[in-house]
């Protein structure tokens, strides 16, 4: 095999400069995600931001890279936090509650995250009123009554 010449040397340091450099960014960047994480633990939709911020992390890092854990740690948190599961209490109720003497029928498509219209009469579930629920023909839909937001659809 021949020796590599000066110049190829050179190029093949910057090479290696560049990928210790690279793998340093995404340390940071990991330590920086773990550190937000953390501080989400603290506030009150934790469990739903944090899921989120880690699940959005891991998949932008495969996919894009350092920049990629970014910014999918920070949409993976927004996401979290805003589309948090019910307690299992609330599913449970929604699912053996009456069905209201009004179902309601939408026109458009019904999905988690999606605002239902203001004229859908939404039921409070009294055990827990950051939770109500909407009868659609054989779907229950559980909403966030003050957002209207669907928070789950149950089949």
């Amino acid at each position: 095999m021949a020796a590599l010449t000066r110049m190829e040397q050179k190029s093949h340091r910057r090479i290696l400069l560049s990928i210790e450099n690279k793998e340093k960014d995404m340390k940071k960047i990991i330590i920086a995600t773990a550190a937000i994480a953390c501080s989400f633990a603290a506030s009150a939709y934790a469990d739903g931001a944090v899921t989120g911020l880690v699940g959005g992390a891991a998949t932008g890092a495969i996919v894009g890279g350092p920049v990629g854990a970014a910014v999918g740690g920070v949409a993976g948190a927004i996401t979290g936090a805003v589309i948090d599961p019910p307690p299992r209490e609330v599913v449970t109720y929604v699912q053996q509650a009456p069905i209201p003497q009004q179902t309601v029928v939408v026109q458009q498509p019904v999905a988690v995250g999606a605002a239902l219209p203001a004229d859908v009469v939404v039921t409070p579930v009294p055990e827990n009123p950051r939770y109500g629920y909407v009868v659609m023909g054989q779907q229950r839909v559980i909403v966030e009554p003050q957002t209207r937001k669907v928070v789950q659809v149950i089949q």
